[in-house]
């Protein structure tokens, strides 16, 4: 987001003071991706993947052929909103905006806006843990709010090693832990959602080639996870591809623990 670039440099240098040893990855999968979808939310459920698409006249909620990157459903959102992140929540799915204050909820099946909610703040990134929605505002803050009346309920500090971590991006639920980009880095961070507290990072750098990004802002962004077959989704803004990949645990230190264990 056009706002966020002046940030950017202050982020690398944060997470570089704050890098350590990080999981890597392992390529399962390369998939097609809409190179023109400005991707702020992804999920993956019952056998579907759907995708919340960013910017001004360009936002939409669609569902995608996974095979082959196909759209296969798209609802454009009102130009004057800028789409976000995005979760399930039962049959439905909800979309965040960014600074409009507004979460749309569509039936997941028609795509066909049931109601809206309203929100303090700027909407980032989305997900569900089966009691609360979860959102990220670009802070170091992650909110959780009443699926039914959308009020806030708690909000935890994401912190790493006793340092804030802000910018935090799109979102995942994934084994019990909140996977989240955080902003024109590229790398995932595991977050405990009772603490805050950062187990791990995913390192994903050389996922996508440089030359396969067409914009400075084609940045990681973008998780799914499917909980049926274990499998475990990420794509970036603007990116060309989809991968599935495997996180390749960190090897561990002679008489170490692996982080937050």
């Amino acid at each position: 987001m056009t706002h966020r670039t002046f940030s950017a440099l202050f982020i690398y240098l944060s997470l570089a003071a704050l890098a350590s040893a990080a999981d890597t990855y392992r390529i399962v999968h390369t998939y097609p991706h809409d190179p023109h979808a400005f991707t702020q939310g992804l999920v993956f459920v019952d056998g579907s993947l759907y995708e919340s698409t960013g910017l001004n006249g360009q936002s939409s909620l669609r569902m995608v052929d996974l095979e082959t990157g196909r759209v296969l459903q798209s609802q454009p959102v009102d130009s004057k909103y800028f789409a976000e992140g995005l979760t399930n929540w039962g049959s439905t799915l909800v979309q965040l905006t960014w600074e409009s204050n507004v979460a749309f909820v569509y039936d997941r099946f028609s795509f066909r806006v049931l109601h809206t909610l309203s929100y303090s703040g700027e909407g980032w990134g989305l997900t569900e843990d089966g009691k609360s929605l979860i959102l990220s505002d670009g802070s170091d803050n992650l909110r959780f709010f009443d699926p039914a009346t959308f009020r806030e309920v708690r909000r935890v500090s994401v912190t790493d090693h006793g340092k804030p971590v802000s910018e935090i991006n799109e979102l995942e639920f994934v084994h019990g832990e909140i996977y989240a980009n955080i902003w024109h880095s590229e790398r995932i961070a595991r977050i405990d959602p009772a603490s805050g507290k950062v187990l791990g990072w995913i390192d994903l750098k050389g996922l996508l080639s440089a030359d396969e990004r067409t914009n400075p802002e084609a940045v990681l962004n973008g998780i799914a996870y499917d909980s049926a077959h274990d499998r475990l989704f990420v794509t970036g803004k603007l990116w060309p591809k989809l991968f599935e990949i495997q996180v390749v645990p960190e090897p561990l230190k002679p008489d170490s623990k692996r982080r937050g264990k």
